[in-house]
């Protein structure tokens, strides 16, 4: 889901603001891989993120399962 402007300037630092300007920076990296298939230093990136958001999803879904529902 999409976030209302006010909240993310309001928490920068919050777990949903971090998991959305991950995906933001996912979908961009995608879409660059799509067009330069051998761009292996990009790709790796990629998986970089995929991984801290993968772990910052993982946190939420143990610390606060509410949130967690609602961002996903």
């Amino acid at each position: 889901g999409f976030m209302v402007k006010e909240e993310k300037e309001e928490n920068r630092g919050s777990v949903e603001f971090q998991v959305f300007s991950f995906t933001n920076k996912i979908r961009r990296l995608a879409s660059h891989l799509e067009l330069h298939k051998k761009d292996f230093s990009s790709e790796r990136g990629l998986r970089r993120l995929l991984g801290k958001r993968r772990r910052l999803l993982a946190y939420l879904a143990k610390k606060n399962r509410v949130r967690y529902k609602k961002l996903i």
